[in-house]
């Protein structure tokens, strides 16, 4: 069966390490806690009017959901290694964009990663937002478009990296 772009989740080292974290920390120290407060809530008796217990079997409904969608992100994952040469922006890539806005111009460097290491206010964007779609396969001195929330916007590439 062969892999859909859509289906992989693009990380780097750093990124799969956080996950592998994250996810022995719910499947250990977050499982054992939630363990406790359960047997802590049904200790206390009549379960149909008991707070602590729904609260805790809601808890642990989210980290058993936070658990598959960390696990099912570890078998779609590729690692971001070589990204290739910087003729085109692909996932990995450092792009310099000038923002072309009516008149205006704004220089704004953005590195391309996965959705899971998205942050855009420290400069990384998904490869799935509007952004880093409109940059993905982008050549130096290429404007391209890109349909944000707060309308279309003109980028042209100024470097990559």
């Amino acid at each position: 069966m062969t892999q859909d772009f859509n289906d992989v989740v693009y990380l780097t080292e750093e990124g799969l390490q956080k996950i592998k974290e994250e996810l022995a920390y719910l499947k250990g120290a977050k499982q054992e806690e939630l363990a406790i407060k359960l047997q802590t809530a049904i200790a206390q008796g009549d379960l149909k009017e008991n707070a602590d217990y729904h609260a805790a079997k809601e808890e642990q409904g989210f980290v058993e959901g936070r658990i598959k969608d960390l696990e099912d992100s570890l078998r779609r994952a590729k690692i971001i290694q070589d990204v290739g040469p910087a003729d085109k922006v692909r996932v990995g890539h450092t792009v310099t964009v000038l923002e072309l806005d009516e008149g205006d111009e704004y220089e704004a460097t953005y590195t391309i990663v996965g959705a899971h290491e998205a942050d855009p206010s420290n400069g990384r964007i998904s490869n799935e937002s509007p952004i880093g779609r409109a940059l993905l396969g982008a050549k130096k001195g290429q404007t391209v478009a890109a349909l944000t929330p707060g309308g279309q916007i003109q980028l042209r590439v100024q470097s990559i990296n």
